[in-house]
């Protein structure tokens, strides 16, 4: 990390630490990594993922537009290419869990969460927003990794259906050193409020939470 990032790091590890308790929140990726889930959730998942897949790529080029930093359009625009190949990998996953048992389709529950960053795309200030989307971005990937072990471990999932989870659960840092370049000029032009950076990732914790619990409740073992 560059030397001139440490603000940016500071604010993003305490952020995470204040965030971290309610991490294990989510109820649906113990019942997956366990084999207590049912297997139609798989379904919905492929299902409410089409839907939020296509709602983020979107949300990022329109972060990216918006953005009048450079670093901030990189981190941006960078994030944008990984949701169109994201969405591609559903594909399979659809294929293998088949279709949605559900009744009323898309949830609300699961679309708050797309709901909400459409919202950050077109009035939140570039780094604060960048700071809500990477404090998330670890409990993210470690949900994923945990939902694509319990799919081989006790559904028989192939690779090729796991794919969209692997794919969010491998480490990238080139984009944590984006979010930090793009964090840390925010703090540099004094146009990163630390409060508003902690409320937005507040609520894309609870935003994201609300997708995993929705099904939760809903597909109860």
């Amino acid at each position: 990390m560059p030397a001139g990032e440490e603000p940016a790091r500071e604010l993003l590890s305490e952020i995470q630490r204040e965030l971290a308790p309610r991490d294990d929140d989510n109820r649906l990726v113990p019942l997956v990594a366990s084999g207590a889930a049912p297997r139609p959730v798989f379904a919905a998942i492929a299902a409410e993922e089409r839907w939020i897949v296509r709602s983020d790529w979107r949300s990022f080029h329109a972060l990216a537009a918006r953005a009048d930093e450079p670093r901030a359009r990189e981190f941006f625009g960078g994030l944008a290419p990984g949701e169109q190949l994201a969405l591609g990998k559903l594909d399979a996953l659809a294929a293998a869990a088949g279709e949605d048992p559900g009744t009323e389709l898309p949830r609300a529950g699961c679309q708050a969460y797309p709901a909400y960053f459409a919202w950050l795309a077109l009035n939140g200030e570039a780094a604060e927003v960048a700071v809500a989307i990477f404090a998330n971005f670890a409990a993210w990937g470690r949900y994923c990794a945990a939902i694509a072990a319990g799919m081989r471990e006790h559904y028989g999932f192939a690779d090729s259906a796991c794919a969209f989870f692997d794919f969010f659960a491998a480490d990238v840092p080139e984009i944590e050193e984006q979010a930090l370049a793009a964090i840390q000029a925010g703090l540099d032009a004094d146009r990163l409020d630390a409060g508003r950076a902690r409320t937005y990732a507040r609520l894309f914790q609870s935003y994201e939470l609300m997708f995993w619990n929705t099904l939760a409740d809903e597909f109860r073992a």
